[in-house]
């Protein structure tokens, strides 16, 4: 798949970069605390977990201001700004459309669906909650937003060790320069302060879309009781508890998140492998994993060198991948899915 930039204005002249992938009933997809379009899509993981969301539908993400293809602005951090923005996007879709919100995003997907009931055919709620202050004690809450602020080097390793705590050392590693690349220090501490001062309680009950809440019973970042809390104040709302410990909906077991959602969407869940490789190519990504160069890979399959080239060129092309070690890191983050 491809994705496809574009840009909504808002009337203050806040510019918000937007994406869209795949064709069909639109799925506006409000994402979590920091975001990169470009450099998110160019991760592994966090590219097939939209390319598997996708099929079927018009997948719609966006740059909140100051992250990413967004640029910054002076205007502070609040869930309004957080709704204009989404209205922005909102304008560009067919209405209604499926709405689903993860981590930060889910709060404020929360508040939309509430305010604007007739765009909303279907709600998902990811690693979301109701009440940012309850996510942790307060001194903690202080602690992370001073290490943000004044380390934010030291600060997205210590986030991200709490986002995805089932991932490799090299995966942690990759996804904590992604969030320093994805905004500022000062950026990402005013919206890390949003996330815990967000409470949208007294939503709950205005939300009339059909709701599907899901969430990983071992999140560290955001407690299963606010999953509770979510599906209990939102009248027939389904609640799904998957197993795990990652934060991120990339992380972890992402295609049973992906399978769940899509089934409730009403979007065909396939038995088809995502990543689309036959069993000879995922052998030669695994080599790839290993270091192997191409005349190894040819010795222990058994082949030529040039076709060997050949497996490894077909294999990032198929991925849309640009190095051998993005080919590397993705099997290393799926290798026991594999």
């Amino acid at each position: 798949m491809k994705q496809r930039l574009d840009w909504v204005v808002l009337a203050d002249g806040t510019a918000v970069s937007y994406a869209s992938v795949g064709a069909g009933r639109p799925l506006v997809y409000v994402m979590g605390w920091l975001t990169h379009l470009r450099l998110g899509w160019e991760l592994p993981a966090e590219r097939a977990l939209y390319e598997t969301l996708a099929p079927g539908c018009r997948l719609v993400r966006y740059d909140r201001a100051g992250c990413g293809l967004s640029p910054a602005v002076d205007r502070p951090a609040s869930l309004e700004f957080e709704l204009e923005q989404l209205a922005a996007i909102a304008a560009t879709v067919d209405q209604p459309f499926d709405l689903m919100g993860t981590s930060m995003g889910a709060p404020v997907a929360v508040a939309w669906a509430a305010a604007h009931p007739d765009t909303v055919r279907r709600l998902v709620l990811y690693g979301g909650w109701t009440r940012g202050e309850e996510l942790s004690p307060p001194g903690v809450r202080e602690h992370v937003l001073g290490l943000v602020e004044s380390h934010w080097g030291l600060g997205s390793d210590v986030l991200t060790d709490i986002f995805a705590p089932d991932a490799d050392r090299a995966t942690r590693a990759e996804q904590a320069r992604y969030q320093r690349a994805c905004s500022s220090a000062a950026t990402a501490r005013e919206l890390l302060a949003l996330s815990y001062a967000l409470d949208v309680s007294e939503f709950l009950a205005q939300v009339r879309a059909p709701t599907l809440v899901v969430h990983r019973t071992g999140d560290r970042a955001a407690p299963v009781a606010q999953a509770e809390a979510l599906a209990a104040g939102i009248a027939g709302a389904e609640l799904v508890l998957l197993p795990g410990r990652s934060h991120l909906p990339f992380a972890g077991d992402r295609d049973a998140l992906v399978r769940v959602v899509r089934r409730f969407l009403g979007l065909p869940v396939g038995r088809r492998r995502a990543d689309g490789l036959t069993a000879r190519q995922r052998e030669v990504a695994q080599l790839v994993s290993e270091g192997r160069t191409n005349r190894e890979i040819a010795a222990r399959m058994g082949i030529d060198e040039r076709s060997a080239e050949g497996h490894v060129e077909r294999i990032r092309l198929r991925l849309g991948f640009r190095s051998r070690a993005q080919i590397a890191a993705w099997f290393s983050e799926r290798r026991d899915q594999l």
